[in-house]
């Protein structure tokens, strides 16, 4: 599983230069995305008024907070440590050196990858991009899945199901570019996030139901 991991990784990474570098950077951020988060929350209220936008507002930040809670449980080891003992973080694809054919640890890796050394990378990662050791499992991609599942479920508007299809592809293929993430660590972030967003959809859609009785 991991040969392909990494092979699907260095086939979608790659150097795009600096400008490339800077529309990854912003993608993979978050205040261009404050215009959707804004559409969002207009089409709520639009649709059923203030009371449902407080009821989604509130299922919207507790599903992204814990996507966001529970991906950081597997970057250390703490809780998911004390469950499975054998449980290893694995390491951004930036410091793997399998990927560049070195036998170094992947410590060293980081710290080379910090100095922005020039040469003949496999994996192209921005200077900017280097920090934190862990990518598994993908936050990013759990939070804008949770975000995608639960506002598609409460829009239903076919037009604004391909918006969020599109921005959360952007948003995990931003992840790769940048060198953060493999592809199974969004595919699991995706899990993460699609069940917390589902989860976050039920709640909203039992609370409106009760406000209006």
């Amino acid at each position: 599983m991991y040969d392909f991991d990494h092979s699907l990784f260095l086939a979608l990474n790659f150097d795009g230069g600096p400008t490339v570098d800077r529309i990854m950077f912003a993608i993979s951020g978050t205040a261009m995305w404050i215009p959707l988060y804004l559409l969002i929350l207009w089409m709520i209220w639009r649709r059923g008024g203030w009371r449902d936008t407080l009821l989604f507002l509130g299922a919207m930040v507790g599903a992204i907070v814990l996507s966001d809670m529970v991906c950081g449980m597997f970057k250390g080891t703490g809780l998911i440590g004390d469950l499975l003992p054998g449980f290893q973080p694995r390491w951004r694809p930036m410091f793997t050196p399998e990927l560049e054919g070195l036998a170094i640890t992947p410590d060293s890796l980081y710290v080379i990858r910090q100095t922005g050394m020039a040469g003949d990378w496999a994996v192209h990662v921005p200077v900017k991009a280097v920090a934190g050791y862990y990518g598994t499992v993908s936050a990013h991609a759990a939070t804008i899945v949770a975000l995608a599942v639960l506002s598609c479920a409460a829009i239903r508007r076919r037009w604004f199901t391909t918006l969020m299809v599109a921005s959360t592809l952007a948003i995990c293929y931003s992840r790769i570019y940048l060198g953060k993430h493999f592809p199974m660590d969004l595919f699991w972030g995706a899990l993460v996030g699609g069940a917390l967003g589902y989860i976050a959809w039920l709640g909203f859609k039992r609370f409106r139901v009760a406000k209006r009785e």
